[in-house]
């Protein structure tokens, strides 16, 4: 059923008391103006500001007594013709006794006509009574073609604010706006759209970051996400090959419209690996190989000492999440937070237990990318297909991946990599993950510096000399993880 068909359905039913969550007041009022076309009801609004008024389809009257909630309900109660009332803002109102007996009385047609009353507010908190006998109706999230609507008459406003000035317009940058818009309210996307275009005039490539961020600071309003805005590129991540090239094959599924048939959207990645050798780095190139914002979820920041908030917290971050999309969350070190653990009462098994659902049934485009270094610690039931379409390990670097990591570091602080013996460097840096190449470099830097002398390869060379890598420091663990991944994982190189 449609929209318009749901709400038909609940006023020829004569629902007595209607609930309704949402900002967008003038789109209640025409929903109810349209279904009252199907099914007719004399239809009244009231405010505490307005007080009582009749605004049928072809009318709007003067207020019709004073504007208190307890002369409101007596005056529907005494009403020999029923109705439909749209009680905005009323639920702090009902808070009386005298109150929410009146109302009472009114549900259960006692002495009055089967009226249908609607409670409509941002949130609307009833008490236990009250929200047995409530029905609460979600009005629809716009469509695309809403959507796209809804910005050429932000793009018309402009237009007539600027003397005619036209809104200059990328046609496929504002089809992925409208994509982007998708999972907001009426209220906010004309809120961001607005933003867009009376910014510059225009709607192109450069308004999705904006878009992103816009759209995130609203979304997020437990602060359980972290926006990285600044997201690595592919080519800022030496080696990893093979993930490169996986996650290219399926960008445009990812990105685009309708999945070819037979194929479903892209799921998500594990990446299992040493430490430093640039798991957090691959996950951000991946939001920025898919083109698409990157979010990060802090899971410890979930917890919370009171009964049953964790998974609330978890429930309202998720959703968060899926508005957000088309974008990739990015879940670090997650086997310190999904470890199963019977200490805390249960609530890590059914944190554990909702995230793995959401992870295999979720149909938004939401790609995870989990980070983890010790793979005991992770359980059992997340390395299974279908949490993830693929788990990567991410190993030591090889030699020719070490001199192209010698090469970009050295670049990224404006020093010429053909003028230092890489191939020579990445011999003398055997077992080094990338982490520890950069920080000799660092460590390299500042030597030089102190000998006023430019940075060449001995200095650089003696760094390495002095630097015990993990490999060695922890080879113990480190080979096991190598060999418990031998056979298991796809190598990501």
């Amino acid at each position: 059923m449609s929209e318009l068909q749901d709400l038909v359905a609940l006023i020829r039913a004569n629902t007595p008391l209607i609930v309704i969550e949402t900002r967008d007041e003038a789109r209640v009022v025409e929903l109810f103006r349209q279904a009252l076309m199907q099914v007719w009801r004399a239809m009244y609004r009231w405010s505490v500001t307005e007080g009582l008024r009749r605004i049928d389809i072809d009318r709007e009257d003067e207020a019709e007594g004073p504007p208190d909630m307890s002369s409101t309900l007596n005056a529907i109660r005494n009403a020999t013709q029923r109705g439909v009332y749209l009680l905005f803002d009323a639920h702090p109102f009902l808070g009386a006794a005298m109150t929410q007996r009146q109302l009472r009385e009114i549900v259960d047609r006692r002495g009055s006509q089967p009226h249908v009353l609607v409670l409509v507010g941002h949130a609307v908190e009833l008490s236990p009574e009250l929200e047995a006998m409530a029905v609460r109706y979600r009005p629809r999230l716009p469509d695309a073609h809403a959507l796209l609507k809804l910005v050429r008459q932000q793009a018309e406003d402009y237009a007539r604010e600027n003397g005619g000035r036209r809104v200059e317009v990328d046609g496929e940058a504002v089809q992925q706006i409208v994509r982007n818009l998708a999972g907001l309210d009426p209220v906010d996307a004309r809120r961001i759209a607005r933003h867009l275009i009376f910014r510059d005039g225009a709607l192109g490539p450069d308004d999705l970051p904006e878009l992103a961020r816009l759209k995130f600071e609203l979304l997020n309003q437990h602060g359980h996400l972290h926006y990285e805005y600044d997201s690595a590129r592919m080519e800022d991540v030496a080696g990893a090959r093979r993930l490169k090239r996986w996650i290219e094959h399926r960008r445009a599924v990812f990105t685009g419209g309708e999945p070819p048939p037979g194929l479903d959207l892209p799921k998500g990645i594990l990446l299992l690996g040493v430490q430093g050798c640039g798991k957090s780095m691959l996950a951000k190139a991946v939001a920025a190989g898919f083109g698409v914002p990157l979010v990060r979820l802090d899971i410890g920041a979930l917890y919370n000492k009171y009964h049953g908030e964790t998974e609330r917290n978890l429930r309202e971050t998720l959703a968060a999440v899926e508005r957000l999309a088309p974008c990739v969350l990015w879940m670090d070190e997650i086997e310190k937070a999904l470890s199963a653990d019977d200490s805390d009462g249960g609530v890590s098994r059914r944190v554990l237990g909702h995230m793995l659902t959401w992870m295999a049934e979720r149909q938004s485009r939401v790609f995870v990318v989990a980070t983890a270094n010790q793979v005991d610690a992770l359980p059992p039931e997340l390395l299974r297909k279908g949490r993830f379409d693929e788990v990567f390990f991410v190993d030591l670097p090889e030699a020719d991946v070490r001199a192209e990591l010698f090469a970009l570091h050295l670049r990224r602080r404006a020093l010429d990599p053909a003028a230092f013996d890489l191939a020579g460097l990445a011999g003398a840096s055997e077992g080094f993950s990338g982490a520890e190449i950069e920080q000799a470099i660092v460590s390299a830097m500042y030597a030089a510096h102190a000998a006023s002398t430019p940075l060449n390869a001995f200095t650089l060379r003696a760094e390495l000399k002095q630097t015990r890598p993990l490999s060695v420091l922890m080879a113990e663990q480190v080979e096991a993880l190598r060999a418990w991944a031998l056979g298991r994982t796809v190598p990501a190189e």
